[in-house]
């Protein structure tokens, strides 16, 4: 009993599987039951208003031949209208089966010229490598050529402001130089006035020994470096 259960919940659990709708086929057939049942009882109806309208001699085979005829032409008019509808969604489907191709061909065709695109963008993404690669290279050389100019700059500098203190130092000196030659010059130039000055007072003094030497002139001695005039 058991196993007979676990078959029939194995079946189901495959039919649940297997089906999106498990009743969706049993509702399907009873619609379509429902339907041919309906239009028979209607087609029955008008059979038999019908005979009764006539001599009412119809019997039972001929009311049912009737019944099959118009079921018949039933069908064939639904199929007629099926087929119709199948047609116009035929012409719709190869419309659009069409149209796919030639989205299809649109695609393949914007696809190749992407394709090329990448292509040349990926050209022009190795030259842009490359000549980054070069620029990186001549950015590490003129880095390596700033450096040894920065060193030389500041030796240049360093040589500049030594010569610098050294010329300003010399400068002084010169300087103290000129200073001392004109004090020494101005200490003579007055050492010679006081003398002349004294010269002349003594020459204003009547001497003896003056008229020996009559036109003899003293003007003092003359600074160093100077020569007579």
């Amino acid at each position: 009993m058991e196993s007979w259960k676990s078959h029939v919940r194995a079946c189901l659990f495959q039919r649940d599987c297997t089906q999106q709708d498990p009743f969706s086929g049993v509702f399907n057939t009873l619609s379509k039951l429902t339907e041919r049942f309906d239009l028979r009882e209607t087609f029955w109806d008008e059979v038999q208003r019908t005979s009764f309208k006539g001599d009412g001699a119809m019997t039972v085979d001929n009311r049912a031949l009737q019944l099959q005829l118009i079921e018949s032409e039933h069908i064939t008019e639904k199929l007629s209208q099926t087929v119709s509808d199948l047609t116009t969604v035929l012409y719709l489907k190869d419309a659009e089966l069409q149209y796919c191709h030639s989205q299809v061909s649109r695609f393949r065709k914007e696809a190749v010229t992407h394709a090329r695109e990448a292509n040349i963008l990926q050209v022009t993404l190795l030259e842009c490598e490359f000549a980054l690669e070069n620029l990186s290279k001549e950015l590490a050389v003129r880095q390596l050529n700033q450096q040894k100019l920065s060193e030389e700059l500041a030796v240049a500098r360093r040589e500049k402001d030594e010569f610098l203190e050294r010329w300003m130092e010399e400068k002084k000196d010169e300087a103290e130089r000129v200073n001392r030659h004109n004090d020494t010059q101005e200490r003579w130039y007055r050492f010679t006035r006081r003398l002349n000055k004294h010269l002349r007072r003594e020459m204003l003094r009547p001497v003896e020994q003056t008229n020996g030497h009559a036109g003899h002139v003293l003007l003092g001695p003359h600074p160093p470096g100077d020569s007579p005039t």
